[in-house]
């Protein structure tokens, strides 16, 4: 699943295409995509308005329509968002949506899996977007502060990876980026949030904001399915120094990196880098 770094660089990629371009005509391939809202209904409401700005919050990008309504879109797990600068160009066998601008163009929502969600709701009112309506803060917002990390930890028995994992808590970061962030921070993933020092605590918010920048520097990870609103790969797979990398020396201290289920995600940590005792 995309995870914060390759939404944020679809947003800043969709940015400069997308915005201010009368929506000529709205195709749905598949009718599941589309939630809370009868299809026709959806795409009355959205032909011959404009996109007038895109945020992202957590894993989501909302795109603001002229009129006080918000198009919230969701890749789930394989889902693509891609702008197209001719219409022409021949339709991608699991595009599950078309948003045309006429000569401007076509933003697509291709899925493989057709998990991907897209809902039209009006401006703020996110009730019925559950996912989105309880995510917790941005870890690269300044409310994601030292101080409020080490409250959040704070008397916390769960296991670190899983807290990390947690939308409600913070939002956007995923497997890839936590496992990341535990690594450069010397943290095993199975370690109870209370029980980090207050110096881990201190290298572990740095991790995370530092994991994050990095990856957005370089558009993403794609292993398979991620591009970027250009339809491009993002290359930050060539930086990842523990994740995936099953049976492959710690590139820090040699010893073999080892993997197991945590929070029903399979995590990589090296064992003599990241001691599963503090």
């Amino acid at each position: 699943m995309p995870e914060l770094p390759e939404v944020e660089t679809v947003r800043r990629t969709l940015l400069p295409v997308v915005l201010h371009k009368p929506i000529t005509a709205v195709s749905v391939f598949t009718h599941r995509i589309v939630q809370n809202r009868p299809l026709e209904q959806f795409q009355e409401l959205l032909v011959g308005r404009s996109f007038t700005d895109l945020i992202r919050r957590g894993k989501y990008l909302i795109f603001s329509v002229e009129g006080g309504l918000e198009l919230i879109a969701h890749l789930r797990m394989t889902g693509r968002l891609i702008y197209y600068s001719s219409p022409d160009l021949p339709l991608a066998k699991h595009t599950s949506a078309v948003f045309s601008f006429g000569e401007g163009g076509e933003l697509r929502f291709e899925d493989v899996r057709k998990f991907g969600t897209l809902d039209l709701v009006p401006q703020g009112e996110y009730q019925s977007v559950k996912g989105l309506y309880t995510l917790g803060v941005e870890p690269l917002s300044d409310e994601f502060s030292l101080g409020f990390f080490q409250e959040l930890l704070l008397g916390r028995k769960t296991k670190i990876k899983a807290l990390l994992l947690d939308q409600t808590k913070i939002a956007g970061l995923g497997n890839i980026y936590a496992d990341e962030s535990l690594f450069q921070a010397g943290i095993h993933p199975e370690r109870s949030a209370h029980s980090l020092t207050a110096e881990e605590v201190q290298r572990l918010h740095a991790a995370i904001k530092e994991v994050l920048e990095l990856a957005i520097a370089h558009q993403g990870t794609t292993f398979r399915d991620y591009r970027t609103g250009y339809g491009r790969e993002g290359s930050f797979q060539n930086q990842l120094r523990i994740y995936g990398k099953k049976g492959a020396d710690c590139p820090r201290c040699g010893v073999q990196l080892e993997y197991r289920k945590v929070a029903g995600r399979t995590s990589h940590f090296c064992p003599a880098c990241q001691r599963e005792q503090p």
